[in-house]
């Protein structure tokens, strides 16, 4: 599920954008006509989209845009002579008068790339800090003095202990020395 907020200066706009949106199975948490609640409403989420025109009641939308986290991509939608503005930014132009189809499709598009982007988070292996690294550590030398392991069986085991139980390898560690000491 793809968060996403609809910002126009109009509710009864945001409201029409929002149930065509919601028709074709997105998911949008809000329907809003100011930066300020856009801002709210982002809090609760890691990424998203926020859908916007150009000007809403407290900010345009490059304010808005500055204020976002990186994770939160953004689509304008405003006539094409003040889309020329926009272009260069990381920001998805939408011309308006709007069609159905192309906010439908701009907006899948969208909601791929923060999926891709998700993906690839999720991917990158994870960095601990010094306190899980000595944990690990301690682990895997106590291991390897009661067991006669090596060091490269000793992390295998809590890599495996730690994919059975659905742990972290921290976590793990920390238990092979509770339970061993």
């Amino acid at each position: 599920m793809i968060p996403i907020i609809v910002a126009l200066p109009k509710a009864a706009d945001a409201k029409g954008i929002r149930a065509i949106l919601m028709k074709h199975d997105f998911t949008v948490v809000a329907a809003c006509t100011t930066g300020a609640q856009v801002l709210s409403q982002i809090d609760d989420w890691n990424d998203g989209i926020v859908i916007c025109g150009y000007k809403l009641a407290d900010m345009i939308y490059s304010e808005l845009h500055e204020c976002l986290p990186d994770s939160v991509d953004m689509m304008v939608m405003a006539s094409r002579n003040v889309m020329s503005e926009c272009i260069g930014d990381d920001i998805v132009c939408l011309a308006m008068p709007l069609k159905v189809h192309d906010l439908v499709d701009v907006t899948a598009m969208m909601c791929q790339s923060v999926m891709r982007r998700r993906k690839k988070a999720r991917q990158k292996p994870k960095v601990r800090d010094e306190k899980e690294i000595v944990l690990i550590k301690e682990a895997k030398e106590l291991l390897m003095a009661r067991n006669n392991m090596t060091e490269e069986e000793a992390h295998r085991y809590i890599q495996k202990c730690s994919m059975d139980s659905g742990t972290n390898m921290a976590e793990t560690a920390q238990m092979v020395l509770t339970m061993m000491n």
